[in-house]
């Protein structure tokens, strides 16, 4: 028989490092008192962190805007009918929708308009009333640590300041401009921005705002101020058109009105001046006189429906909101939360020494042994080398 030449594969078995967790266990319990000192210094550390971070109060609110409907129906429709006008052939688009709530309250225009809002709140025990920009530029406070990272960019920025020309600093919000705000204002704006939150629900449409703020008065009066604002602009932009329409109707009506009394008393002079008279042209100037106080009348009475109607689609077009959870003065803070601060800080300090326990302090040993057996084989070499060359 031939002998096969085919090499048979040998099946190598692969060889997998188990974890012993028991071994594992027994080096954590043997350095528990380490794990222990770990854990008491991200105590201290979240307690400080806890009581450095300024205390916050939310207000959360909900609101339910009407479905905007540019279809004339119910009451406003039929008193529109008696005028003639049929509000159903007025459809318009309407391009603020809730989705679009949220963009409007960050728009600078928005936030702008909150600078002089006045609020009240309490300073050291001291009920203090200004508005809303000095509030947040003065009596607001950050934790240490911002200090002390801004401090260099400070220190850079002065310096840097030394080699450019001075300019006038614009303090305050007296001259703001929306379109070209200061570094002041703007951080104000920043800030205002990340306090105010506002989102929609697709499903649903409920509006639901948030306002932050480090105190409790003042986080209610910014919610209700930002409600009413919203309500103003959104009534405003839908009604805009209307209001205009109205207004020109306003103007029509003053005028036919006055020419109707006018023509009126014109006739009604005339009237008084020629009774008894049975010349022609006399009965000629008045049938004129008549006709032309008739036609006034007409359209002072075409006017006077034209301005009903435009005062029902006015009110046809008002939105309505409906507030289901209005802003309430919150009693105990949001955050900072000290518990979750300091459970945060307790976990990561034991997982940090449970893993210098096990893999770190034996790997930087293994590094150091490294570097001393490398050190020696250099000395031997060296000493090598030094007969060699004599």
């Amino acid at each position: 028989m031939e002998e096969m030449k085919h090499s048979v594969p040998q099946v190598q078995e692969e060889e997998y490092d188990e974890i012993d967790i028991m071994e594992l266990l027994r080096k954590l319990l043997k350095d528990w008192k380490l794990i222990l000192k770990w854990c008491g210094v991200a105590v201290v550390v979240g307690l400080v962190i806890g009581f450095s971070i300024p205390k916050e109060y939310s207000v959360h609110s909900e609101l339910a805007p009407e479905v905007a409907s540019k279809s004339g129906s119910g009451s406003l429709s039929s008193l529109a009918s008696m005028a003639g006008i049929n509000l159903g052939s007025m459809n318009t688009s309407d391009a603020v929708y809730p989705d679009l709530y949220p963009d409007i309250v960050a728009s600078t225009p928005f936030v702008v308009e909150l600078f002089p809002v006045q609020v009240s709140f309490k300073n050291k025990k001291e009920e203090i009333s200004a508005d809303y920009y000095t509030y947040l530029k003065e009596y607001t406070h950050s934790p240490w640590w911002n200090k002390v990272m801004r401090a260099p960019f400070k220190a850079l920025g002065w310096f840097m300041g030394l080699f450019r020309e001075k300019e006038e600093k614009a303090e305050g919000y007296a001259n703001v401009d929306p379109q070209a705000l200061t570094k002041e204002q703007d951080s104000i704006a920043k800030a205002i921005r990340s306090n105010v939150s506002l989102s929609v629900d697709k499903k649903t449409s409920i509006i639901s705002l948030s306002v932050t703020a480090q105190d409790p008065q003042v986080a209610a009066g910014i919610s209700q101020e930002v409600i009413d604002r919203l309500k103003t602009y959104v009534t405003n932009y839908r009604t805009e058109k209307s209001r205009q329409d109205l207004e020109y109707y306003e103007s029509l009506y003053d005028e036919a009105k006055n020419a109707y009394f006018t023509a009126q008393q014109r006739y009604a002079s005339y009237v008084d001046r020629n009774q008894g008279v049975i010349l022609q042209r006399v009965k000629t100037e008045q049938e004129r006189l008549q006709n032309e106080m008739n036609l006034n009348y007409q359209l002072y009475n075409a006017c006077a429906q034209q301005l009903q109607a435009a005062k029902a689609k006015v009110q046809l077009e008002t939105p309505v909101f409906a507030v289901i959870n209005p802003p309430q003065v919150p009693l105990e803070r949001s955050k900072p939360s000290k518990v979750k601060i300091l459970v945060v800080c307790v976990f990561l300090a034991a997982v940090i020494a449970a893993v210098w326990i096990l893999w770190g302090r034996d790997f930087l040993a293994g590094f150091r042994r490294k570097d001393d057996e490398e050190e020696p084989e250099s000395e031997a070499d060296s000493a090598e080398k030094a007969p060699a060359s004599e």
